[in-house]
C-alpha cells in the first residue's frame, strides 16, 4: 500500500490559548470544511476532547456518501492531537495537528497527514486525478477560513 504525505503549516496572529481551544473542538470542524465536501458531524456535541475519543461523521465526496469515524490517539493540549481514521474512504489516515508559540501572540500550526488510498493501481491513478487535488483544495480552504476566523476574532478582541 502506497502512502502519501500532506503537510501544511501557517502562523495565525492570535495566542496559542487562543488557537488550540479552537482547533480541539470538533464544532468548529464545520467551519473549517468547504460546502463541497457536505460534512456533517454525527456524534452529539460537545465532543469531550481526550485520547481514546471517537468522532462520526457523514461526508459527500465525488457524488458519493461516506461514513467517516476518527479516533484522537494521541491528546497533548495545548501542543497537539493526532486523529486516526477507524472507518472511512481511506485505506490509512493519520492527521497530526501540532501548535506552537510562535512570538508574542503568535501561533504555528502545523498539520501532517500521512494517507493511503489502497485499491491497488487504480487507487494510484485515483489519486493523482483528482484525490491529491481534491485534499488540497480542502486544506486551502482550511488556511483561509483560519485567516478569516482568527481576523475576526481579533478585531472582535480590539474593538
Amino acid at each position: 500500500m502506497k502512502t502519501h504525505l500532506l503537510e501544511r503549516e501557517q502562523t495565525i496572529d492570535r495566542p496559542l490559548a487562543e488557537v488550540f481551544p479552537f482547533f480541539q473542538d470538533a464544532a468548529n470542524l464545520k467551519e473549517l470544511v468547504p460546502d463541497f465536501v457536505r460534512f456533517q458531524i454525527l456524534t452529539p456535541l460537545p465532543v469531550e476532547m481526550r485520547k481514546g475519543a471517537i468522532i462520526d461523521y457523514r461526508i459527500r465526496l465525488f457524488g458519493a456518501p461516506m461514513t467517516w469515524r476518527t479516533e484522537i490517539s494521541l491528546y497533548e493540549p495545548p501542543r497537539s492531537f493526532v486523529d486516526v481514521q477507524l472507518r472511512g474512504p481511506y485505506a490509512l489516515w493519520r492527521h497530526e495537528h501540532t501548535f506552537e508559540e510562535a512570538g508574542p501572540r503568535r501561533t504555528l500550526m502545523r498539520d501532517r497527514v500521512e494517507y493511503a488510498i489502497g485499491y491497488g493501481p487504480l487507487g494510484d491513478v485515483l489519486h493523482r486525478a483528482f484525490i491529491r487535488r481534491t485534499l488540497q483544495k480542502i486544506f486551502d480552504f482550511r488556511e483561509q477560513r483560519t485567516r478569516e476566523i482568527f481576523a475576526a476574532e481579533g478585531s472582535r478582541s480590539t474593538a
